[in-house]
């Protein structure tokens, strides 16, 4: 399976590492806020780059990059994810996974393998919330529970938990909530939704910073570093 999209330079999404991020297509989530609609939706259509473009860019960048995030999608539903990163990993780069947590089996992997070197780990909502939050009626929750337990007690990689608030969708309750699942947590981002123009549905909003800033309150009683991301 190929990926879809390679952004060849960021800033953003391994802290203070120069990264070429990989997109890959598919989902099984329809969190109806993404920003990825066109590799989530209609992921035959999604274009396709041969592995060996890819590689030939990253053997040529290793003294420009530091580091490769693989994101989605959801990367960990590429049958052949593990083959990849230990191909990137040859080259000598730090990568950073993101993930739904939805494949803790290929987590497990991925980390006991020491194939990635930070993962974040996307927190949709409160438990009882990810049908709503994820647009998946029957969404597997056990299955984001057994990622949560396995990232809180490995001492493998590095990590963080991360959630796109939006009013829509996130209380006070769910704070709490998602405060108590993920507690003992080395860090929690609160992260700003954006409304782009390919998110899979519109007419949402962000929260007020004031608010970010009295759940980050609330998050901090359970977990030991909280921050915002996205807001000034």
């Amino acid at each position: 399976m190929e990926f879809s999209g390679l952004e060849k330079l960021s800033l953003l999404d391994f802290d203070d590492n120069i990264t070429a991020t990989l997109f890959s297509a598919g989902c099984n989530m329809r969190c109806p806020f993404c920003h990825n609609s066109s590799l989530v939706l209609d992921p035959l259509k999604a274009p396709k780059i041969p592995w060996s473009e890819i590689m030939e860019f990253l053997e040529k960048r290793k003294n420009v990059l530091d580091a490769v995030c693989v994101s989605g999608g959801e990367a960990t539903l590429m049958p052949d994810l593990l083959d990849k990163l230990a191909d990137i990993k040859s080259l000598g780069y730090k990568i950073k996974l993101d993930t739904n947590g939805s494949r803790p089996e290929v987590l497990k992997i991925a980390v006991e393998q020491g194939l990635v070197d930070y993962v974040a780990m996307d927190i949709k909502n409160s438990p009882e919330k990810y049908p709503l939050t994820t647009g998946v009626e029957n969404i597997n929750v056990d299955a984001v529970q057994e990622s949560i337990d396995f990232l809180l007690r490995t001492d493998l990689v590095d990590y963080e938990f991360r959630t796109t608030i939006i009013e829509e969708f996130h209380t006070d309750e769910d704070m709490i909530k998602i405060a108590s699942w993920v507690g003992g947590a080395k860090r929690f981002f609160l992260q700003q939704y954006v409304d782009r123009d390919n998110c899979i549905a519109h007419g949402f909003h962000a929260v007020e910073k004031e608010k970010a800033l009295h759940w980050k309150t609330i998050l901090g009683k359970e977990i030991d570093e909280v921050s915002l991301r996205g807001y000034e």
